[in-house]
């Protein structure tokens, strides 16, 4: 486990380099998802938000009901409401979320089959997830309102002022064992000097797990408050 760690850290550092060419270059790649709809969805024609969420690597692979392990989709299957659309996409075995481009396939057809309001799109994710938040926001400055990476991180200083303009809320532990603090650090300290709309929580004495956090109302009250 020593070693996997820090193999697993290079392995997600080195993958945020590909942010750039993403939409470019990468192969799109339809990948499953849960989907949340809120209860006032079927008897309204309103627009709604739409939150993306990213999973951590232990839930890739091919199984749906892995991602109610934590996050998003476990509140959700505890029978929390929420009054925005939830996307949850599977990444694949052996694959991060900057592999493929899964996003847009992704969004083409959420706009397709429901109300989104384009202007309220927002992005989330944790661990690998959290890089994921990073580098899909990278490489699509425009697309979202917000971004809540979570103990993730992505070491682009040629690119990380792509997202200037889009309102971020960081959180890491300052214990993270797994994934440094250093990582989302860096990070906003780059944001800063090019002026972006930064929030930065450091969580102290807190390790990597701090998936807890999706239960904390304020974060979606910020989230909604960004629009683009």
């Amino acid at each position: 486990m020593k070693l996997f760690l820090p193999i697993l850290w290079y392995c997600l550092w080195v993958a945020c380099f590909q942010a750039e060419s993403f939409a470019q270059t990468k192969p799109k790649e339809h990948y499953k998802y849960l989907l949340y709809v809120p209860k006032t969805y079927a008897s309204d024609k309103a627009t709604y938000p739409l939150v993306i969420y990213l999973h951590g690597g232990s839930h890739r692979g091919q199984d749906l009901n892995k991602l109610k392990g934590y996050g998003l989709p476990n509140l959700v299957d505890k029978g929390e409401n929420f009054p925005f659309i939830i996307a949850s996409p599977q990444c694949p075995d052996g694959k991060y979320w900057s592999t493929d481009n899964w996003f847009e396939p992704l969004y083409d057809e959420l706009k397709a089959k429901y109300r989104i309001d384009p202007k309220r799109v927002y992005l989330t994710g944790i661990s690998m997830g959290g890089y994921g938040t990073w580098q899909t926001a990278v490489a699509y400055p425009d697309r979202f309102a917000a971004i809540v990476p979570l103990c993730g991180g992505c070491d682009d200083s040629t690119q990380i002022c792509r997202i200037k303009h889009v309102p971020v809320w960081a959180f890491h532990g300052t214990a993270d064992d797994i994934i440094p603090i250093s990582e989302t650090e860096r990070l906003i300290k780059r944001l800063e000097r090019c002026y972006g709309t930064v929030l930065f929580t450091r969580l102290e004495t807190e390790g990597h797990g701090i998936q807890y956090l999706y239960e904390n109302k304020a974060i979606y009250d910020w989230l909604l408050k960004q629009h683009q």
